[in-house]
């Protein structure tokens, strides 16, 4: 677990609770230099990484991680030791203080050949030497709070697999972007990286567009805690205490809405189930779709005045899969335990759009002011630009992560020719998108 240093006594006592406080190992200090404007205390130059082991069997590779140390003139040590020691000549264990210039693990900040411009990267060398000491290659190395994708991409090179989590969109959609550039140099142009993204909480809903229908109302009734059996034909589930009132949920394409035919057939159906002539409260049903058409929305107003004896006053709500009203019965599944309040949201891409002009030979200036965010409240908080994209792998030009928000861009390009160039863009609310667009460089 590594944290800066004001956090990690908080850190340790959670740490105790779920390792232990017996399989502690070490606080390791991380110390480097550096200027600071700070006038009123000592800068604050290290950061602490705690070191917890499962159990007294769980390996440590001292020999992957020895550093070379200078002996002295005698060849033996002295001072602390009551005896001479016997120094090993492949080197020692390095201490629980790491060093920037012996360990060479300077910060981010003044490695330009690694630097990607995330806020809180750490050097590779860093975790290179925790990865070694604790893993084999094949092993699973995880970090759930990846950020700029060190540790995936260094365990990625070091062969182990691994899991990487982020809540930031543009965290995860950075460290892909840092995984597939790296691998590209170790596999050929026809393989690709082997690993997948997966958004958990926050759905894109146009990819749920390409699930079936049967996936896809699993899902959303799971989603809406309700269950799923239906022995009648057009109820796909049933909601609330004793599973009294009937589900239907719509298409899993954006572009389907829910018609005056859906809500008759849904209708009819409740009053074809058993509990319909049997129970005279059973006249509620409850359905679940993208979109309702004005026509859907008169026929359940007119189902609800109706007094024949077929569908005699069924009361069908109509709910918005993106509403709030839709992810509060997720909300009211928290506890003490967990706090699902943000965990389901569906989100939409932005609309990217962009235009560029000519500024001198070669050097093009790009423009995507008009890409809109779709997602409620949602602003543009990150935009990426490749300018010689090849259709597969998104290569994004580096550029300083205080200008990751800017909409504007200027590029040189190498030669004259027909490049495509790709910008792809996140809201804060998790939407992304891309466009690409063909530009004639001259």
């Amino acid at each position: 677990v590594h944290c800066d240093w004001h956090a990690s006594h908080y850190i340790k006592v959670e740490m105790d609770k779920i390792f232990g406080y017996a399989n502690f190992r070490n606080e390791i200090v991380w110390c480097y230099t550096g200027p600071s404007n700070t006038t009123r205390w000592f800068p604050r130059k290290h950061d602490s990484i705690l070191y917890y082991a499962l159990s007294d069997q769980t390996p440590f590779h001292r020999d992957r991680i020895r550093i070379s140390y200078k002996k002295l003139e005698t060849g033996k040590t002295s001072g602390i030791f009551k005896q001479a020691a016997v120094l090993d000549e492949k080197g020692k264990t390095p201490e629980d203080y790491w060093l920037e210039d012996r360990d060479g693990m300077t910060p981010v900040g003044r490695i330009a050949n690694e630097r990607i411009g995330y806020p809180t990267q750490k050097p590779e060398a860093l975790l290179e030497r925790i990865i070694k000491a604790s893993s084999n290659e094949g092993d699973v190395v995880a970090d759930f709070c990846v950020g700029g994708g060190t540790t995936a991409a260094v365990a990625q090179r070091l062969g182990r697999r691994f899991i990487a989590c982020d809540q930031s969109r543009v965290a995860i959609a950075v460290t892909a972007e840092r995984l597939k550039q790296a691998a590209q140099g170790r596999l050929n142009e026809e393989q690709y990286p082997d690993f997948r993204i997966e958004q958990w909480g926050i759905y894109e809903a146009f990819r749920l567009g390409d699930a079936s229908p049967e996936e896809f109302r699993a899902f959303v009734l799971w989603c809406y805690d309700a269950r799923v059996p239906s022995a009648v034909e057009g109820i796909h589930g049933y909601k609330g205490a004793q599973a009294r009132v009937p589900v239907w949920v719509g298409s899993p394409s954006l572009a389907a809405t829910v018609t005056a035919d859906d809500v008759n057939a849904f209708a009819q159906a409740i009053a074809r189930a058993p509990r319909y002539s049997s129970d005279p409260n059973w006249r509620e049903g409850i359905m679940l779709a993208w979109g309702f058409s004005p026509d859907a929305a008169s026929a359940a107003e007119k189902l609800a005045g109706r007094g024949e004896a077929n569908v005699a006053f069924v009361r069908l709500e109509q709910v918005r899969i993106d509403s709030d009203e839709f992810r509060k019965h997720i909300h009211e599944q928290s506890t003490a335990r967990g706090d699902y309040s943000n965990f389901l949201t569906f989100v939409q891409p932005p609309d990217v759009s962009f235009a560029h002009r000519r500024v001198e030979r070669l050097r093009y200036a790009f423009d995507a002011a008009d890409t809109q965010a779709y997602n409620p409240d949602a602003k543009i908080i990150s935009v990426q630009w490749d300018f010689a994209y090849d259709g597969r792998t998104f290569r994004a030009e580096r550029r300083p992560w205080a200008d990751r928000a800017k909409l504007t861009a200027e590029h040189q390009f190498p030669r004259a020719g027909a490049y495509s160039v790709a910008c792809k863009a996140q809201d804060d609310k998790g939407g992304e998108g891309m466009r690409i667009a063909k530009v004639e460089v001259n």
